[in-house]
């Protein structure tokens, strides 16, 4: 067994907790001696055990010269744990292989310096990209106090997320109707108009076969149309937020409900995501409809776009998820970088990058 294999199960017990660690990112930690494992985990919520700490308990007194491989470099600062460098040099660990710099400025290389101090072999960069991908949301919340933003459709052959008249149930398979639903467990947020809670009265869950994370649930709405029967104001499967013009604020419309007026009301994107921020919201994913992803779109306050696309033709009139984003020449054109394909039965899978980051700091 060499370094990638157990930085790999490492990454692979971070995976399983990713969007259940908000504000924190997905950890996992692996300790080795004699070239078998001895002790793993894995950081599971905010505020409970990082996933070396965990690891370190289960390996016992086997943790005392053995090698640790953790995906992120251990904190050196006291939050709602004590620090991790403190407790692997207690426990006598030889060595111990980082996959990835910590981007959070309290921590950056500090834990390293730390333990390389103490005489403990570091070695940094193994599967480093790897280890990377489970900090994307991190990362660039931890460095702009916004949240990550994807932003995901689902459309036909020629583009189209719904006929002339509104129908789009149902475009995708369940599937990837099934795969969105894992989008939801991974994201801190979701958010949608008011009109898609008129049209569809979602609710908005992660109804995954595991039971799964429900995110907290964002509806931009000026003026308080929402029904009062919608299910995201009735079910109490989730946090409800209702973003709304100033004169509106904390508006009462339920137990767990918010509303909140913004001073630009719900379609200045930057202010809604600096609020969003605000709250530790790390990642969101906005669902729609048309007008909410085009205002996304116009901001360029986003990172990723996911399009799941059905082999079916709607044609005529059909309605675009892109519609009301508008250009008017090739060189304003948004770039993205192909970062994944993937076949979902007979629906494919696209996940996109915007390849520039041009976020307001107002």
């Amino acid at each position: 067994m060499n370094n990638e294999y157990y930085m790999n199960f490492a990454i692979n017990l971070a995976k399983y907790t990713k969007g259940q660690t908000n504000p924190n990112p997905p950890v996992g930690a692996v300790l080795v001696k004699n070239n078998q494992i001895v002790g793993y985990g894995t950081h599971l919520f905010a505020g409970g055990s990082h996933a070396e700490r965990v690891a370190i308990e289960v390996a016992g007194e086997q943790a005392e010269g053995s090698t640790l491989f953790l995906t992120l470099e251990p904190c050196n600062h006291h939050g709602k744990t004590p620090p991790c460098t403190d407790l692997i040099i207690e426990k006598g660990i030889k060595k111990v292989v980082i996959g990835a710099i910590d981007p959070n400025p309290q921590v950056s290389s500090k834990g390293i310096k730390k333990l390389k101090s103490q005489g403990i072999k570091v070695e940094v960069g193994i599967l480093e990209n790897e280890c990377n991908e489970l900090l994307d949301a991190f990362s660039h919340y931890i460095t702009t106090k916004r949240p990550y933003v994807t932003i995901k459709t689902a459309v036909s052959l020629d583009g189209k997320m719904a006929t002339a008249y509104g129908e789009s149930k149902w475009i995708s398979n369940a599937e990837s109707r099934k795969d969105t639903h894992t989008l939801r467990h991974e994201s801190s947020a979701i958010l949608v108009g008011v009109e898609t809670v008129i049209k569809d009265n979602p609710s908005l869950t992660s109804r995954l076969e595991f039971g799964g994370k429900n995110p907290i649930r964002i509806i931009l709405d000026s003026d308080l149309r929402i029904p009062l029967s919608s299910k995201v104001l009735t079910d109490n499967e989730a946090t409800t937020i209702i973003l709304t013009r100033k004169e509106n604020d904390n508006f009462y419309l339920g137990t767990n409900v918010k509303v909140v007026g913004l001073e630009n009301g719900p379609y200045d994107i930057s202010e809604v995501v600096n609020y969003l921020g605000e709250q530790q919201i790390m990642s969101l994913l906005v669902e729609g409809g048309a007008k909410v992803i085009s205002n996304f779109m116009k901001s360029r306050i986003y990172n990723r776009v996911i399009v799941y696309e059905a082999p079916i033709i709607i044609g005529g009139e059909g309605l675009s998820p892109f519609q009301d984003f508008k250009i008017n020449s090739i060189s304003q054109s948004l770039e993205y970088d192909l970062k994944e394909v993937k076949q979902i039965k007979d629906n494919i899978k696209k996940t996109f990058i915007k390849k520039e980051e041009l976020y307001a700091t107002n």
